[in-house]
C-alpha cells in the first residue's frame, strides 16, 4: 500500500505535465490591421458616395474597430457589428447564410445571426483572421465595400498569435 504523501506526490507530477497538446495557436488581426480593413472601407464608402457604419471584429467577433460615417442611419451600427460578427463566427460571407434562406434552408430565421448581405470574413493565409461588416445603403453596395475591405490584407497582413 501507497503512502498517502506518494499518491499526492504522483498526483502533482500527473496534473503539472505540459499541456502543450491541449491547446491551439490562433492568428487573429491586431489593431493596425484592423485600422487599415477599416480605412479600406471607408475610402470604399466614400468613393461609392454611400454613408455607411463599419465594423471590424477578431475570429470570435469581438469588436476591433468601428467607425459611422456622417449620414447614415443610426440602426446601421448594430447591423454592421451584427454582419461582422456572424461572417467571423460562420467563417463565410453572409450572402452566402441570405441565400441559403432564399433557397429554403429556413432554419437560419431561428439563429442568432444576421442573415443579412453585408459581412465578409477576412483571410490570411487561407485563415479567418477576422471579419468586417457594413451596413448603410443598400445590400449590393454594403456588399461591395465589405469585399474590397475584406481584400486589403494579403498574406504578410498585420496580425498576431494568440494561444
Amino acid at each position: 500500500m501507497m503512502k498517502p504523501g506518494i499518491i499526492v506526490g504522483l498526483l502533482a507530477t500527473v496534473l503539472c505535465l505540459p499541456l502543450g497538446a491541449q491547446t491551439i495557436k490562433v492568428m487573429t488581426l491586431d489593431q493596425a490591421g484592423a485600422q487599415t480593413v477599416l480605412q479600406a472601407a471607408k475610402e470604399s464608402a466614400q468613393q461609392r458616395n454611400a454613408p455607411s457604419a463599419i465594423a471590424v471584429v477578431d475570429p470570435a467577433g469581438d469588436l476591433l474597430a468601428f467607425q459611422r460615417m456622417d449620414g447614415v442611419r443610426p440602426d446601421s451600427a448594430d447591423l454592421a457589428i451584427q454582419k461582422a460578427r456572424t461572417a467571423a463566427r460562420l467563417r463565410r460571407p453572409t450572402a452566402e447564410i441570405e441565400d441559403s434562406i432564399d433557397r429554403g434552408r429556413t432554419a437560419f430565421v431561428t439563429a442568432d445571426i444576421a442573415a443579412l448581405r453585408g459581412g465578409m470574413p477576412i483571410r490570411v493565409n487561407g485563415e479567418v483572421v477576422g471579419a468586417v461588416g457594413v451596413a448603410g445603403l443598400n445590400k449590393d453596395t454594403d456588399t461591395e465595400i465589405a469585399n474590397t475591405a475584406a481584400a486589403v490584407l494579403g498574406p504578410s497582413a498585420k496580425t498576431q498569435q494568440q494561444n
